[in-house]
């Protein structure tokens, strides 16, 4: 069976996207291409299925129709020139390169169709969210396919610029580093306080999760869960106070996706 579908890079982000298609059975693994020096657990689980494994860019089939790119930024600037060459001219591109412009893309693959999304790494388990962004000419049909292989992963949403792109970047795409850090954070101070480390991760790790899943199955804002947990003038309130204070956690939120939207304005330059 031909491959019809391009995988190039298959490391945390592109594994996770590959994990649901496997799952959902979007795209069964004959009919997959990985091309990756080095691929991650998932591609090798999709191999030892059937998908063809190659390691340079002209071994590409001229079957492949949808090509998902997921490398790093930088590596692209290397091999987007030999990638655009060994693509056939019908093949379609849907990138969740970070801050890789449409304008940097087309140069590599002039005449093609491409798309850009921006997912996170939740996909790995189909509780991500991504976005995608596409030229106004592209046909419907086209960016549905776009979707189709983003949603084994989540929820999609599209957004009407790339300017809107690299802020959902700096939100959804790095956010889950942001929640991380708070665990980490959360753990550091259980211990500061004499708690076990064993019970200082635990406790960190399942207040996250459960307040997550709290939020999810929940009708109210975020703002009316907080204060739900919030009684007057007592432990809660003591900690929001120094959180919501004027070095709080919203202003050092705010400079965080700032800087992150900065950087995927430079990476597009």
């Amino acid at each position: 069976m031909a491959g019809t579908h391009l995988l190039i890079g298959a490391g945390k982000m592109g594994g996770a996207l590959l994990s649901g298609w496997l799952d959902s059975g979007i795209v069964a693994p004959r009919k997959l291409v990985i091309l990756d020096p080095a691929p991650g657990p998932q591609a090798v689980y999709a191999i030892e299925r059937g998908a063809k494994h190659i390691t340079d860019a002209a071994d590409i089939p001229r079957s492949v129709q949808t090509v998902l790119l997921a490398i790093k930024p930088q590596l692209f600037e290397k091999i987007g020139t030999s990638l655009g060459e060994a693509l056939s001219e019908k093949a379609m591109i849907v990138s969740i390169l970070a801050g890789t412009s449409l304008r940097k893309l087309d140069t590599a693959f002039g005449g093609r169709i491409v798309i850009r999304a921006m997912p996170n790494t939740p996909a790995a388990i189909g509780a991500g969210i991504s976005a995608i962004f596409s030229d106004p000419n592209i046909a419907p049909e086209k960016i549905q396919i776009a979707e189709n292989l983003l949603k084994p992963g989540g929820d999609v949403v599209r957004v009407d610029s790339e300017a809107a792109l690299n802020a959902v970047t700096a939100v959804s795409g790095s956010g889950p580093a942001y929640v991380f850090h708070l665990v980490e954070a959360l753990e550091a101070g259980a211990k500061d306080l004499g708690l076990p480390a064993d019970i200082a991760a635990k406790l960190a790790r399942q207040t996250v999760i459960g307040s997550a899943k709290l939020l999810d199955s929940s009708d109210e804002s975020p703002g009316t869960l907080r204060k739900n947990v919030t009684s007057p003038n007592g432990t809660t309130q003591a900690a929001l106070d120094v959180l919501m204070g004027e070095m709080g956690l919203s202003k050092l939120i705010l400079a965080v996706v700032r800087a992150a939207f900065a950087r995927a304005k430079q990476l597009a330059d």
